[in-house]
């Protein structure tokens, strides 16, 4: 179980990595690939299940192309960090599709940075409405999930169950399990 101190140090951890990235690989994208989960626990057996899919999809997509690709198992959950040569925004267009198409693509983010955040002060990932795509959804109300999020909208229960529900479902209907 991990505190909310030690998430948002997570984060601090993780922008200062992709800092360092974008300096190594200079006129690079970066992509970085975390899971989402509900609750304190965040390094589950299934959360290890979406990254490990998420990881498939993004090296399916952009194999070729790696010019790196890092993969952190942390208490604090999973992460995988990748430099691509490609414009951000076809990079942006392909992760979102993962996302939106991917049976597990909505317990993953995957952000997108472009090269011209390395001289920036804060680092700005690409959103959904840089090209053209509306906001997320809710799985569970179809209203914005960033709402959802922060009006605390449904149950911890609730997004538990359509969690399990969601990488069950992918367990089962994955060739290596038929």
């Amino acid at each position: 179980m991990i505190t909310l101190a030690q998430l948002l140090e997570s984060r601090d951890r993780r922008a200062a990595h992709q800092r360092e990235l974008l300096r190594s690989f200079p006129s690079c994208t970066i992509v970085c690939l975390t899971v989402q989960t509900p609750g304190p626990e965040k390094r589950t057996p299934e959360s290890l299940i979406v990254g490990g899919a998420g990881l498939a999809a993004v090296l399916d997509s952009f194999g070729s192309d790696l010019l790196s690709a890092q993969v952190r198992d942390l208490d604090t959950g999973y992460e995988a960090y990748f430099a691509l040569p490609l414009d951000a925004l076809q990079v942006k267009r392909i992760c979102c599709d993962i996302e939106d198409t991917h049976p597990l693509g909505r317990l993953m983010d995957i952000d997108v940075i472009p090269a011209s955040c390395a001289d920036a002060q804060s680092l700005r990932p690409l959103g959904r409405e840089d090209i053209g795509l509306q906001p997320r959804r809710c799985f569970l109300c179809d209203a914005p999930a960033r709402e959802c999020m922060r009006s605390r909208t449904h149950s911890y229960e609730e997004i538990a169950a359509w969690t399990s529900s969601k990488i069950k479902d992918y367990l089962s209907s994955s060739p290596a399990n038929e």
